[in-house]
């Protein structure tokens, strides 16, 4: 049998990778110098060349880290990033919301993180998408926290009752141009969903209708977050103007995330 560290240093891969992957392929934290069985070094051999092919690592390891929770992750959804944990971390502060609703919920990580931290508040999670959707109410399970999910397109996929009584509306929409899509990295062009990477084909068109329609939805004094491209700051600012937007930047210093109020 071969010693941990260095199944991981042959890999091909980079070393934080293979040690994932190791612990994913043994079930559990190996030491550099413990013994590889041969069971594990087969799964490893699997999963190394599955991302040396350009997999996601979060889709192989099955599980992200998004805020403060651990939240089940494979290509039903995109794989929650720091751009939208940070909107989170903004969603979060201030006064305590009673409605929150997360459109194009994907993986269903914002409305959960939110859950998490405003127990009080009802959520709902909303998603065009039958499979995300599922990989959601996963989520909710695995999470136990309790959130109402529904299927359709953006503001069309909520129940009438909550017509003007959003306090905090929460988005991550598809806003990637359709002719930029293919100088996406290779990981996520041909891995993560399409439909929740490409807005149209300019990159805007999700993003318009959710402006379009935002008054009629949110409460007086409510707010919202979205995540934009980082080209896409002036366009979305004229497109909430009548809410006051802000833009946030990312960790990185780009600008990725507006916010307004009603």
């Amino acid at each position: 049998m071969t010693e941990a560290g260095a199944v991981a240093a042959g890999s091909g891969l980079p070393r934080h990778e293979a040690e994932r992957l190791l612990v994913v392929a043994a079930g559990r934290t190996l030491t550099p110098f413990e013994e590889v069985d041969g069971e594990t070094m087969e799964q490893f051999a699997s999963l190394a060349s599955r991302r040396r092919n350009g997999e996601p690592l979060q889709y192989l390891e099955g599980t992200v880290q998004f805020g403060p929770l651990e939240l089940l992750c494979d290509s039903r959804a995109l794989i929650p990033r720091p751009e939208t944990e940070r909107l989170w971390e903004l969603a979060v502060k201030g006064s305590v919301p009673e409605t929150v609703v997360d459109l194009c919920t994907g993986s269903g990580c914002l409305a959960l993180a939110t859950k998490h931290a405003v127990p009080t508040a009802e959520v709902h999670g909303a998603d065009l998408s039958p499979d995300a959707l599922g990989l959601a109410m996963e989520n909710g399970d695995y999470t136990d926290l309790d959130v109402a999910w529904h299927r359709g397109d953006l503001f069309e996929a909520l129940p009438d009752r909550l017509r003007g009584t959003i306090d905090l509306l929460l988005s991550n929409p598809p806003y990637v141009a359709a002719d930029e899509a293919s100088a996406l990295p290779i990981d996520v062009r041909e891995h993560e969903p399409t439909l929740a990477l490409v807005g149209g084909r300019s990159g805007l068109e999700i993003i318009e209708r959710i402006a379009n329609e935002l008054g009629d939805w949110l409460a007086l004094g409510g707010r919202f977050l979205l995540e934009i491209g980082e080209t896409q700051a002036g366009a979305a600012l004229e497109l909430f103007a009548p809410f006051g937007p802000i833009v946030h930047n990312d960790l990185a210093g780009r600008p990725r995330i507006i916010e307004g109020r009603a």
